[in-house]
This record gives structure tokens, C-alpha cells and sequence, in this order.
């Protein structure tokens, strides 16, 4: 006779299966099937999408939501020296801790839905915004997210009930200038110098300094295929953070002068494309509430530990931006997260997936009691 799996046991068993099949933004494939299998072994009733990955499912009865999100895609890096998907986001263990709380509420008699979004491409930051034009949240008046906090953000055992992310916004750009020999630079328009003049534009922005914020160049490309080539073309990517969106929104601004007057000051073409913007958190007290009551009545007192701020950002947000009604907020569980998220070897205590999967199910069964 097999041995019986435990409740922790099973998640991870989950975990373990994720973390050793990661896909990219959109291609969460068979992500999304493993999901639907574990549904399906649950007799839990889900729904697919017909022109994207991910999948929703839902529990209970009543024509009040209550909603848990869990991002399901993986991060292209390289490991090791070989560029692979890799689970050093942590959604991996954001899946197994909402099945966990699923396997736990499923049987209970509940009055209220509770639904399941199982959301593809949080990384690129469209995910969530695809899921509201999908009718995810439709109906929903509560959201909650989850997340495993770096080491820095709260040690293992520690459980906030609000993550306040930042907002972030990011651009690539071109520079078409006209190449020299080494020789000659008075007849070339060098495009390193006019990333010299970018980074120094970033570098002089000056807002409130009790704001967060930051702008930083993250890839330069510029070749003039021999070292006694100057490069007139160039490509490069900026990332901008902020903890308010107003202060990214004049980031922005800011940095869109300043490339106005660099192409003009050095006769180039410069061109820049803002992507990926991700709105900073809009927390509800009410949501935040809920889960500090939640975690001290799942681990106690001493387990709970305030608010954090971060610079880091997700695509969770957007949910409230296109739902302004929206209560909702992420959890965040301490697990001594190490060296950081997104790091590729990054490690954490898996003791901490069934903490996250406790505070989960008695988050959402008293949501779903809130009147």
C-alpha cells in the first residue's frame, strides 16, 4: 500500500512540479493544464480562455466574489551560463500556496464564491489587465494576492498583510547617429556619446527627496564592428521605479525633455518607446484589515508583522487601476528569501509555502464572511 500524502506533503509535491517546469509570459502551456489537472482531481469546477493561458476556477455559492490571484509564469535568464525559464520569481510557490488554501476551502460550505485566477505574464506586465478584459474579476469585491518576500523585506515566519510595490515603467530607445573612423571623430556622430549624455541626464533629475524613486540604464548596445570604429547607432533600455505613481508619471516626463534636447544638442535621431508600465500599489484598508486579522488568527500575534514598502513592482495593481472598487491587497510571507528575487540561484525556506497556504485559507473564509 502507497503511504498517505500529508497536507504539506501535497504542496510540495505541487511546488516541486512547478518549480521543475517553467515557462515564459504566454507560453504557460502546460502550466495551465498541470492547474487543470490538480482542479480536476479536486472535482473543482475551472474555465479556460480561449486566446491566452491561464485558467479560473471557483468555489462556494452567492453572487458576492471573493478573489485570490496567483501569477503563473516564469522569468528567461541565464543559469549556469544556458538562457532557460526560471522559476526565481517565486510564482512557482504563489501556485502552490493558493491550490493549498483551495484544497482546504473546497469542501467547506461557504457563503460566498471564492474564485481562483490563475494569471499568465505578471513578468511582461500585461497579465492582469488581459484577465480583467477576460471578466476574471467581474462581480469580485475583494482581491488578494500573495508573494515570498526577500530576506531584507521579512524573515521566515513573518507575515504582512499589504504589500505597498512601487511603480515601475521601462524603455528601450535607438540612437542613429553617423559612424566615424578613430581617426576622424569630427565627421562621425559618436551614439556613445550620446548614451554618455542619457546617463548623465538620469543622473541630474532631482525630485522631493523624501519621494522613492530611481532611473538607471539597464542595456547599451553600440558596435562599430572594429575597435578603431566610432558607432553612430546604438540601442539601449532604461528602468524607472517609483514608490508613487504621480512621481513616475514626472519621472517620465522629465526624461522624455531630456531626450528631446540630447538629440538636438548632438544632431541625432533618437528615438524611445515607454512598455511595461506597472502601477504602484492602491492598498485598501478594509482588504488589509481582513488579512491582519486573518494571520493572527492562523499563526498568532507574534507572527504578524506591519505593512512593507518596496521598490519592486507587480502587475497585481493594475486590477484596482481598471477596477477603482476594487478592494484588494497582497500578502506578503516571510520565507528567508535569499540572495533576492529574480536572482537565478534564489532560495527560500519551503516552510513557508504552508504557512502562506494557512494564512490564505483563513484570509479568504473571512472575506467571504464580510458582509
Amino acid at each position: 500500500m502507497g503511504q498517505v500524502k500529508t497536507y504539506e506533503d501535497v504542496i510540495y509535491g505541487w511546488f516541486d512540479h512547478f518549480h521543475a517546469h517553467p515557462e515564459t509570459s504566454w507560453k504557460e502551456i502546460e502550466t495551465t493544464k498541470k492547474i487543470a489537472a490538480i482542479l480536476e482531481e479536486m472535482n473543482i469546477n475551472y474555465k479556460f480562455f480561449s486566446d491566452i493561458t491561464g485558467l479560473v476556477a471557483e468555489i462556494g455559492e452567492g453572487d458576492e466574489v471573493i478573489a485570490v490571484r496567483a501569477d503563473i509564469d516564469a522569468l528567461w535568464q541565464e543559469v549556469d551560463g544556458t538562457m532557460r525559464a526560471n522559476h526565481s520569481c517565486g510564482h512557482d510557490a504563489n501556485i502552490s500556496m493558493v491550490l493549498g488554501a483551495l484544497l482546504q476551502l473546497k469542501d467547506e460550505s461557504l457563503k460566498k464564491r471564492v474564485r481562483f485566477i490563475f494569471q499568465p505574464a505578471e513578468e511582461t506586465g500585461g497579465g492582469a489587465i488581459e484577465m480583467v478584459k477576460h471578466g476574471a474579476i467581474d462581480d469580485v469585491t475583494y482581491l488578494f494576492g500573495v508573494h515570498l518576500r526577500p530576506i531584507e523585506e521579512l524573515p521566515l515566519g513573518k507575515v504582512t498583510p499589504a504589500i505597498h510595490h512601487g511603480a515601475a515603467l521601462f524603455l528601450n530607445g535607438s540612437i542613429t547617429g553617423v559612424d566615424a573612423h578613430g581617426a576622424r571623430p569630427h565627421q562621425g556622430k559618436n551614439a556613445i556619446d550620446v548614451v554618455l549624455a542619457i546617463q548623465q541626464m538620469l543622473k541630474n533629475i532631482y525630485i522631493n527627496p523624501f519621494d522613492v524613486y530611481s532611473a538607471k540604464l539597464t542595456k547599451i548596445i553600440a558596435d562599430g564592428g572594429s575597435t578603431n570604429i566610432i558607432p553612430g547607432n546604438a540601442t539601449f533600455s532604461i528602468d524607472v521605479r517609483a514608490q508613487k505613481n504621480a512621481v513616475l508619471e514626472e519621472l517620465q516626463n522629465r526624461i522624455d525633455a531630456g531626450f528631446e534636447a540630447i538629440g538636438k544638442m548632438f544632431g541625432v535621431e533618437l528615438i524611445w518607446d515607454w512598455l511595461d508600465k506597472t502601477p504602484g500599489a492602491e492598498v485598501s484598508e478594509e482588504a488589509a484589515r481582513i488579512a491582519n486579522a486573518s494571520i493572527i488568527e492562523a499563526l498568532g500575534t507574534e507572527h504578524l508583522e506591519k505593512p512593507i514598502f518596496t521598490p519592486g513592482s507587480d502587475d497585481f495593481h493594475h486590477y484596482t487601476v481598471l477596477r477603482p472598487n476594487l478592494k484588494a491587497a497582497m500578502i506578503g510571507i516571510g520565507a528567508d528569501l535569499t540572495p533576492g528575487l529574480h536572482h537565478p540561484k534564489m532560495t527560500f525556506d519551503k516552510g513557508a509555502l504552508i504557512t502562506g497556504a494557512k494564512v490564505l485559507t483563513t484570509t479568504l473564509r473571512n472575506a467571504a464572511k464580510t458582509k
